[in-house]
């Protein structure tokens, strides 16, 4: 009996815990996939100035997505944002801004955040600067789109594109 409550116990906080997270999805392109976290907006205020209520700050290096770092994967040697990049996979972190964002490829994978990011941020890539892109509808969840031409960002009405060429 008491074998069987622990059971129970331990799937219950199993359960709450999976639950808690947000799942992980996967923008498939021909030469590009971006897997990562898709956590929703959930009437938060998104990105904002250091000192408001938005759950993440201009100019502050963020993991661009929920729970394990965003991943990119080049199936192919390219140019991303005009520099090169090697085929690979990636971690991608970005810093929100009200004009331009940037955007980090780091070879360490499966950082949990943006202060693991702080520790690995000599093994950096590259680092690339776009503009920031206003979208005239809301997109309640987190949702990258990847085609031959771009790989595409954007949560609530703000976002980024980056170039791409193959």
């Amino acid at each position: 009996m008491k074998k069987s409550i622990l059971a129970l116990f331990f799937s219950l906080v199993a359960f709450t815990w999976a639950s808690a997270q947000s799942p992980r999805v996967t923008a498939e392109g021909k030469n590009i996939s971006v897997a990562y976290g898709q956590p929703s907006k959930k009437g938060r205020v998104l990105f904002g100035k250091e000192g408001s209520e938005s759950l993440e700050k201009y100019d502050k290096v963020w993991r661009t997505g929920a729970n394990a770092s965003t991943e990119i994967t080049f199936k192919k040697d390219g140019k991303f944002a005009g520099k090169d990049v090697k085929a690979g996979t990636y971690s991608l972190f970005t810093i929100p801004g009200e004009k331009q964002w940037t955007v980090i490829l780091n070879s360490v994978l499966g950082q949990s955040g943006a202060y693991e990011y702080e520790k690995n941020k000599e093994k950096d890539v590259l680092k690339v600067s776009v503009p920031a892109k206003k979208y005239p509808t809301s997109a309640e969840k987190l949702t990258f789109t990847v085609t031959d031409k771009s790989v595409d960002f954007q949560w609530d009405k703000e976002g980024f594109s980056v170039p791409v060429k193959f």
